[in-house]
C-alpha cells in the first residue's frame, strides 16, 4: 500500500510486554496492519485522556516481530490527539469497570474528531458478555439473572444441573457448576451476589460441553467458516482456554451459522466489526465483544489470515 494512503492504527491493550504472541489476537492484528503499511501506535496503559476538549493519548510509535521474545520495540512516547486518520483498537481485556467506562467515554470523543474505534465505544458499553446474548433469546439455554439466592437456588432445583457465574467475569473465573441437593449451593449463591447486592446468573447445564465450548469469530457481522471448540481437559469443566482447555478447530455446523445468522446484523449495525460467539451444542451463551481471541489458533489450524479479514472491512469503512 503506498504510504500516502496509510492509516494510523492505535492500539488500547493490555501491557505488550507480556502477550504470549503465538496466541494473542490482538498482536495478530497489529502484525496485520503493519504488513499492509499502515502506522502503528501503542498506548500507554492508563494514557487516554482529555485535553481543552479533546480526546487524546500518551503513545509512542510501535513495531512489532512475529517472535516469542523481543517482539517488539517502541519510539518516543508523546500526548497526541485523535483525528480522522486514525484507527483505534480497543482491546484491553475486562472486567467493564469504571476506569474501562471511561475509556470508552474518550473514545466516543475520538469518533467526534473523525477516528474509527473498533469496536464501537457505546456498543461496549452498552454489551455486557454475558447479558447480550440474552438479547437473542431463540438461540439460549434456559437462563436466570437475580440478586435473589431464593430464586437462583430455584433454578438449580427445577433444572437439576446448573452453571452459575458473575457478569463481569473472563477466562472462566468464578464459575461455578452445581446440581439440587448441593450441600454448598448456598455458599456460592452468597458469594455470587455478595448477599443479594450483585447480580448473578445461572443456565441450565449443558452437557454437550465435553465435546467444546465453540468460540465462533464475526467479522462486520459474517462468520470465518472455522470455530475452536475449547474443550474441558480432566476433572475440569470448564473449556475456557485460561482454564486449561484444549483448543481444536472444526468447521461450523448449521447450527452454529444460524445462531450467527441471529446475532450478526444487530452487532454490525452497532458496529460491532469483531466479536467472538461462544456455543455451547446448539445454545449461545455469550457475546463477546472487548477483546475477543482465537485467531492465532484457527490461522494456524487452517491457514487462515482473520486479521486480514477484519482490515479488509477496516480499509473499506475507513475509506468508504
Amino acid at each position: 500500500m503506498p504510504n500516502a494512503e496509510a492509516l494510523d492504527v492505535v492500539v488500547v491493550m493490555d501491557p505488550i510486554a507480556t502477550i504470549k504472541t503465538s496466541k494473542d489476537s490482538t498482536f495478530a492484528m497489529l502484525l496485520e496492519a503493519q504488513r499492509r503499511g499502515h502506522r502503528l501506535h501503542y498506548v500507554r496503559p492508563g494514557g487516554l485522556g482529555v485535553q481543552q476538549g479533546q480526546a487524546v493519548a500518551i503513545s509512542a510509535p510501535l513495531q512489532v516481530r512475529d517472535q516469542a521474545t523481543d517482539h517488539y520495540t517502541l519510539g518516543e512516547w508523546a500526548t497526541r490527539p485523535f483525528g480522522p486518520d486514525h484507527v483505534v483498537l480497543m482491546r484491553t481485556d475486562p472486567p467493564v469497570d469504571a476506569n474501562y467506562w471511561h475509556d470508552t467515554q474518550i473514545l466516543g470523543l475520538a469518533q467526534r474528531q473523525g477516528a474509527r474505534v473498533v469496536n464501537d465505544p457505546q456498543g461496549l458499553r452498552d454489551f455486557n458478555e454475558k447479558l447480550a446474548a440474552l438479547l437473542f433469546p431463540q438461540c439460549c439455554p434456559p437462563t436466570l439473572v437475580s440478586r435473589d439466592s431464593k430464586a437462583l437456588k430455584a433454578f438449580v432445583i427445577e433444572h437439576g444441573d446448573a452453571v452459575l457465574k458473575p457478569l463481569d467475569g473472563m477466562g472462566g473465573r468464578s464459575i461455578f457448576r452445581s446440581h439440587a441437593g448441593d450441600p454448598n449451593l448456598n455458599v456460592i449463591l452468597e458469594t455470587l451476589t455478595e448477599g443479594g447486592r450483585q447480580l448473578a446468573m445461572v443456565q441450565r447445564y449443558l452437557p454437550e460441553i465435553v465435546h467444546g465450548d465453540k468460540r465462533i469469530l464475526l467479522v462486520d457481522g459474517e462468520p470465518v467458516d472455522y470455530c475452536l471448540a475449547r474443550i474441558p481437559q480432566g476433572d475440569e469443566f470448564r473449556g475456557n482456554l485460561a482454564a486449561g482447555g484444549r483448543g481444536e478447530g472444526r468447521p461450523l455446523t448449521a447450527r452454529d451459522r444460524w445462531i450467527a445468522a441471529q446475532v450478526g446484523p444487530s452487532l454490525r449495525q452497532r458496529g460491532m466489526l469483531f466479536v467472538g460467539l461462544d456455543v455451547i451444542g446448539d445454545y449461545l451463551t455469550e457475546v463477546n465483544v472487548t477483546s475477543p481471541t482465537c485467531i492465532r489458533e484457527l490461522d494456524a489450524q487452517f491457514g487462515l489470515n482473520i486479521a486480514g479479514q477484519l482490515f479488509d472491512r477496516i480499509e473499506a469503512l475507513a475509506r468508504p
